[in-house]
């Protein structure tokens, strides 16, 4: 019975999650940080690390030590209904709803948008990418079978390598000292915890759980057959994958940081990655841009909805094929799209928000499960109080005006006078340290009774 990959097949398993994980936002948040932390850049970094590539890494270990079928089955431990629900809430966020559709709005406007003449590059050119871009994942999608081929040893490679060329440049000759520049905003005080929540805009969190099973399966098809060999073998793809994920950000925030020296704060991520790609290459630089941001893209997006449309064949059986599960989304995806990039992030940051804290905790339970032989009821206790924050998160990160005109502002007023950490992002911890309490006391009382 085979127990371990082969250096071959762990680098290729790890290239694919890699590719899985990565995509143009991963590019753009950290460019961004980069830019705003300045000196405090490797503060930032590090809190960027955790959430962006330290949690994804746990959501694959959890499922690979879990011995899980799925995501499905995972949040089983709570309930059915409950698994049904987070399930499809993740998935459709990390799918058709708001990373799929970004998936083609962020190369578009970062490396399409700047080569065209016309300023923003107007609806017509982005619908007519659009189309060819989910007409490629499409065709990449329908062939599940051959993602470890597709991901992992053509299209990643492509990307590595365009990326490669723009930031080992950028690297080696620095637009400024980076312990020169004068870090902003938030970065200036709050330098990790910022790059801490900077991490969640790449929702790779919650791809972490919904990619975890595809992982699990290439290793299985690799003729890893033990539930324990299995999840060995995952742990060790997910670093390898996550770890060159970490190398990247770091890279990418130093050079953004360094284009301080030269240039001021762009207004997002992307312009700060043109504007690194047009000072070291001209207007090659934009294609070279183009052409990384794209790729980064494409293979992300095979991966969602790949992975999207094999979980909704399990969860609804009886409903829709594979095929028509893959082709709907991409359809969906392409229409959302074309709502356009800023549309996208507006309505996705109060879902993350709320989701974020239910997929981490979710991600501990699942590691720590050993210790509390995954009572039900401190899974229940747990989410439950968790998800209580998690709402008033979500509605803290709603526009201004949808709180004043739900007529919420004193509920957000009380949670920021009562609940520690709120105004941060973070009032879930508390709750969920008391679930956890709450959960213990009740399994011993119910163990003892």
């Amino acid at each position: 019975m085979k127990k371990k990959l082969s250096l071959k097949e762990l680098i290729a398993v790890g290239s694919m999650l890699f590719g899985l994980f990565f995509g143009a936002g991963n590019l753009i948040f950290p460019a961004a940080l980069g830019q705003q932390a300045g000196s405090h850049v490797f503060a930032a970094s590090a809190g960027l690390l955790i959430t962006g590539a330290g949690l994804p890494l746990l959501g694959v270990a959890a499922l690979g030590i879990s011995r899980c079928s799925g995501l499905a089955e995972l949040s089983s431990r709570v309930s059915r209904k409950y698994s049904l629900f987070f399930t499809c809430a993740l998935y459709l966020t990390i799918g058709p709803f708001f990373a799929i559709p970004r998936c083609a709005t962020v190369p578009f406007t970062v490396g399409i948008s700047p080569l065209l003449k016309s300023e923003g590059g107007g609806s017509l050119p982005l619908a007519l990418f659009s189309l060819v871009f989910f007409a490629a994942v499409l065709w990449f999608s329908l062939r599940p079978g051959n993602i470890l081929t597709w991901v992992g040893k053509i299209l990643n490679p492509v990307f590595l390598v365009s990326l490669a060329i723009l930031l080992i440049t950028a690297l080696l000759f620095p637009m400024g000292d980076v312990f020169s520049i004068a870090p902003q905003g938030a970065y200036v005080e709050k330098a990790f915890m910022s790059g801490f929540l900077e991490g969640y805009n790449t929702m790779d969190a919650l791809a972490g759980l919904a990619f975890g099973i595809v992982v699990v399966n290439v290793v299985r098809g690799l003729n890893i057959t033990s539930g324990e060999a299995i999840a060995a073998n995952t742990l060790r793809a997910g670093c390898l994958g996550c770890g060159l994920m970490g190398i990247i950000y770091l890279a990418v925030a130093v050079a953004g940081a360094q284009s301080r020296g030269l240039y001021p704060i762009s207004p997002n991520g992307g312009e700060t990655l043109l504007m690194i790609a047009r000072h070291y290459f001209g207007a090659f630089g934009s294609f070279i841009l183009a052409v990384t941001v794209t790729f980064a893209c494409l293979k992300t997006a095979v991966g969602l909805i790949t992975s999207c449309a094999q979980t909704f064949c399990q969860l609804f059986p009886r409903a829709f094929s594979y095929r028509i599960w893959a082709a709907g989304f991409c359809i969906f995806s392409f229409g959302a799209a074309n709502l356009g990039l800023e549309t996208i992030i507006l309505w996705a940051l109060p879902v993350l928000m709320f989701l974020y804290p239910l997929a981490i905790t979710l991600i501990l339970l699942a590691l720590t499960g050993k210790w509390f032989e995954n009572s039900v009821y401190v899974y229940r206790s747990v989410t439950a109080f968790t998800l209580a924050a998690a709402v008033l998160d979500f509605i803290h990160a709603l526009p201004e005006t949808a709180v004043s005109s739900l007529h919420l502002d004193g509920l957000l007023l009380a949670a920021r006078n009562y609940l520690p950490f709120f105004s941060l992002g973070l009032g879930w911890i508390c709750p969920a340290l008391a679930g956890l309490a709450v959960g213990l006391i009740y399994r011993r009382l119910r163990r003892r009774a």
